[in-house]
């Protein structure tokens, strides 16, 4: 019966919260006459009580309508709440104050003592805060089945798993009750936060077959990738659901809610530790120049701009022939600028006319070129595009970078273009080994200097196409997932960080170098599959399958950042490496492209892509119709 009125109750109503808020005050200054006169009756008469009592309460009730202290949801009280009522409390201790001092100046006496004053505010603060806790947690206990909630286990006994210890159990809809604490700093073993008791982490199994736990959540401010990797492995040995609380410092802004604690994906564990930037350098770089960006509506160019953005460019302009996802990230990039001016543009960077028109315009001091074919089995199904995007765009855009006096030129590769085994791969290396040999050769020239950088890195989590976001759809769908080799491996990369050692990479070159990224370690593809699937809920075997499919055409079974032949040397940053690579000398490398281009007039694509083997000798085909061309 009870629990059938706690659940029609929504809502207090505030002439209810206000009169209790009255009655609370009265029985206030009642207790601190008592306490200031040690319950001597005969002498609190001599002061009139009664009278202080009606002034202590209309100075309560003044206070209360000017702070509005009565309109918190009583249920959802919390600090902030608290801090409400103090202030409302000194507002009326102000009034008291003030009309005492009036009434002595023109009666010669107080109307209240101002011991019991002070005595009043600091009982009625502390009752009219705990009175609305108790109301809280007497309708989270009755409103709540707690026997149909989830036992949950909060990783981080520190003030992050405090405040989501708060969001689960002010929530009164919540589906979770929460049954321990985890963490692995040893002095907080077998301590309490609010009744809840924490435990080494190496106790999980202990308390899972205690509490029946399903659920953890990583609430852990300072936790690095690598350790929330274990826990992860760890909780899943025990089919535990695996949540986290991504933003602590919005937290501390009072959104203290079940919507911050959100499942984990496979993303959350191949990410490294923050990237450090040189930011004075770049802003210098950036800030009042104009930028142009290429293949802008990509994963990686959209993310480019945004980025870019941040550093208050003067000009952006955006260039893409992808007319939907250019019109999304116009529209998302418009929303946050006021200060940036922005041009966007539908175009290709083979159409020579309109990217020559759109740079005499806009004269752009740096360049992002990341427009380009990656898909590695169309491109070997099409490898006349690969070369038409991949090799003679990046030309076309390069020369008129350098006909208008871009200071800038930094050139987005990929890791297939190292011991390329496809047409996308060797495509991109051609396209390296030009820029590279374009900018030596005005060095040599002494022609007006633009500055050539390539950048080169392995995939990217969650870009256009990338296999995570194949797997959660496979899965969605019932599964099987589908992984080519047991064996093959790949580098991985977050956009966001991709990008930033882009720009970073961008601002250190001088010219002519390939910089290449420090990826990690590289990722059992297999593993990767088993994972998701795990962190789905599914069980590998039982729920979900995984099928070999065999390697694709011009697949490898692993990347390379380097060739045989290539060395690094370091540069100030401990995540960018410049390559020593081989010099190609300018002349012969236009010869080639003049050969390469006369080869597509003639649509031969086994002479071109034989022509590509010549100008890239490491360049053998995997798994490829073009695997003839490499028998000697």
């Amino acid at each position: 019966m009870i629990q059938n009125v706690f659940n029609k109750l929504t809502v207090l109503p505030r002439g209810v919260v206000i009169l209790i808020d009255q009655v609370l005050i009265l029985f206030s200054v009642s207790l601190a006459f008592l306490l200031r006169f040690n319950f001597n009756v005969e002498e609190i008469r001599n002061f009139n009580p009664a009278l202080g009592a009606v002034l202590c309460i209309a100075a309560a009730l003044l206070s209360t309508l000017i702070t509005k202290s009565y309109a918190g949801i009583v249920r959802y009280t919390g600090i902030q709440d608290g801090l409400r009522i103090v202030g409302t409390e000194l507002l009326s201790l102000t009034i008291v104050v003030v009309f005492n001092l009036w009434y002595y100046y023109n009666f010669g006496k107080n109307v209240i003592p101002y011991s019991v004053v002070f005595i009043s505010f600091f009982i009625s603060s502390l009752l009219l805060y705990q009175y609305r806790l108790l109301v809280k947690n007497v309708f989270t206990y009755y409103k709540s089945d707690f026997s149909q909630r989830i036992p949950v286990i909060i990783f981080g006994a520190g003030a992050a798993g405090f405040l989501t210890k708060q969001a689960i159990e002010a929530d009164v809809s919540s589906l979770y009750k929460l049954v321990a604490f985890l963490d692995d700093d040893l002095k907080k073993n077998n301590k309490e936060i609010n009744g809840t008791r924490i435990y080494h982490s190496d106790r999980l199994s202990e308390i899972v077959k205690r509490h029946k736990a399903k659920k953890l959540v990583i609430s852990s401010k300072n936790l690095s990738i690598e350790r929330k990797n274990e826990i992860v492995d760890l909780a899943l040995q025990y089919h535990l659901k695996v949540s986290y609380v991504p933003s602590f410092e919005k937290w501390l802004r009072n959104e203290w809610d079940m919507k911050q604690i959100r499942d984990i994906n496979i993303e959350d564990l191949l990410g490294r530790e923050v990237i450090r930037l040189d930011n004075p350098a770049i802003e210098k770089e950036i800030a009042n120049r104009v930028i142009c960006i290429t293949g802008a509506a990509g994963s990686i160019g959209s993310e480019l701009a945004r980025q870019v953005l941040n550093y208050k460019p003067q000009t952006l302009v955006l260039i893409d022939q992808a007319e939907s996802p250019l019109y999304e990230i116009e529209r998302e990039l418009r929303a946050r600028n006021q200060q940036t001016r922005l041009f966007v543009f539908v175009a290709s960077v083979c159409n020579k006319q309109r990217i020559h028109s759109i740079f005499r315009d806009f004269k752009p001091e740096i360049v992002f070129h990341a427009a380009a074919y990656k898909h590695v089995p169309l491109m070997e199904s099409n490898p006349s595009e690969a070369v038409t995007t991949n090799i003679f765009g990046t030309r076309q855009l390069a020369d008129l970078a350098v006909l208008h006096k871009v200071k800038k030129f930094v050139m987005i590769s990929t890791d297939k273009a190292v011991n390329p085994t496809n047409i996308m791969g060797c495509s991109k290396r051609i396209a390296e080994i030009y820029v590279q040999s374009l900018d030596r050769h005005n060095s040599r020239l002494g022609m007006g200097r633009t500055s050539f950088v390539t950048t080169r890195f392995g995939n990217v989590l969650g870009s256009n196409g990338s296999v995570i976001p194949i797997f959660k759809d496979q899965i969605l769908k019932g599964g099987p997932v589908t992984v080519t080799h047991p064996e093959i491996t790949r580098f991985f990369m977050t956009i966001p960080e991709a990008c930033e050692l882009v720009i970073e990479a961008g601002s250190m070159g001088q010219g002519g170098e390939i910089f290449i990224f420090d990826m990690g370690k590289p990722v059992k593809i297999f593993d990767l599959a088993k994972k998701t699937i795990q962190l789905s809920g599914k069980e590998l075997g039982k729920d979900i399958e995984i099928v070999f499919t065999g390697l694709r055409d011009g697949e490898k079974l692993y990347e390379e950042l380097l060739n045989d032949h290539e060395n690094t040397i370091p540069t100030h940053h401990e995540k960018i490496l410049k390559a020593q690579v081989s010099e190609y000398l300018y002349d012969e490398v236009c010869q080639h492209l003049g050969l390469l281009e006369d080869l597509m007039g003639d649509k031969n694509e086994l002479k071109m892509v034989a022509l590509m083997k010549e100008i890239v000798p490491e360049f053998k085909s995997n798994y490829s119709r073009f695997e003839v061309l490499d028998v000697n």
